[in-house]
């Protein structure tokens, strides 16, 4: 029997994020790891869709705010909608950078720069092991 997605991310356990996650997805999702560049399924998808948390299913960006930065990652100038994400300081790899997470599950999804396009101008570089891509029908 599968198990379901928790609700909040307090009430989940390590052992149930590893069970539910490949070893890619854990270290990226649950400990704040970072794929390789131009390595991830969908840094260069152009299908049309909405990206979900791979962890607990929440819709966070749209492929229609999806754009190539040349980063090798995927990137959007905004997400789906401000409230599924949170943002924090990371001062990590001695550099201060802004975390992007899950709102739901918190789980790491990448970083978010202020060298992005119009209108916005910001660059939500993603991890695609973070993702979870479902297409338009």
């Amino acid at each position: 029997m599968q198990q379901e997605t928790p609700q909040v991310n307090d009430s989940a356990t390590e052992d149930f994020w590893k069970e539910k996650l490949t070893d890619e997805q854990y270290q990226i999702c649950r400990c704040g790891g970072t794929e390789p560049a131009f390595s991830g399924e969908y840094w260069d998808l152009k299908e049309t869709g909405i990206y979900h948390c791979a962890c607990c299913d929440t819709p966070l960006f749209s492929s229609s705010e999806k754009y190539d930065s040349g980063s090798g990652w995927p990137s959007f100038w905004q997400p789906l909608n401000g409230e599924t994400i949170l943002e924090r300081v990371d001062r990590s790899h001695g550099m201060v950078r802004t975390e992007v997470l899950c709102a739901l599950c918190h789980s790491h999804l990448g970083h978010v720069f202020a060298d992005g396009p119009p209108p916005t101008g910001l660059r939500f570089c993603i991890n695609s092991a973070s993702l979870k891509f479902v297409a338009n029908t």
